[in-house]
């Protein structure tokens, strides 16, 4: 995410973002990494060395991962929330919630980080009959790490949220890391 930095996934152990981000492109790129489609399934599959380490979905595919379990979600939140990226971690039967803000300029993104509480916890509804666990973490750009930010950033931690600057590294996930 840095203005004119080399970005991609570059090192074996993280999630390195830029402005446009293709979460599942990246990760497919780490070596031991491969994303799968499956056929009439929601979502793709993510292989670690061939084992099924976890799960992604974007936006309505979500829903229809919710639906494949049973889960309808009209009869439990009101509006659909459609996630950037979410990926289930199996080993950790975790499900997170990955937004990806990028500014160069003051807007709105300012106040839209102030909703991690409620939609972590929308999440939750959805998918509590599942057992999982819902993490919700920003990938933020340097531009966010001003101290104008620090009230909110502070806010996000205080609610069980997360941030990360311009990576998310794979152990913080709980998801393997090929070993060198």
């Amino acid at each position: 995410m840095k203005n004119g930095g080399l970005g991609g996934a570059n090192t074996l152990t993280g999630l390195n973002f830029e402005k446009k981000v293709d979460f599942q492109k990246l990760l497919g790129k780490i070596p031991g990494y491969e994303i799968r489609k499956i056929s009439g399934r929601a979502g793709m599959e993510v292989f670690f060395e061939n084992d099924l380490v976890a799960m992604c979905f974007r936006k309505h595919d979500f829903y229809k991962f919710l639906s494949e379990s049973g889960i309808y979600w009209k009869s439990l939140i009101s509006k659909k929330l459609l996630p950037d990226d979410a990926l289930l971690v199996i080993v950790r039967e975790t499900l997170f919630i990955i937004e990806v803000k990028y500014q160069q300029v003051a807007g709105s993104v300012d106040e839209k980080l102030q909703t991690c509480d409620f939609k972590r916890k929308q999440y939750l509804k959805l998918v509590s009959s599942l057992n999982l666990k819902v993490e919700y973490v920003y990938v933020l750009n340097d531009w966010f790490n001003k101290p104008e930010y620090k009230d909110v950033l502070d806010y996000i931690h205080s609610v069980n949220c997360h941030y990360r600057f311009n990576e998310l590294p794979l152990s913080w996930l709980g998801l393997p890391v090929k070993k060198v």
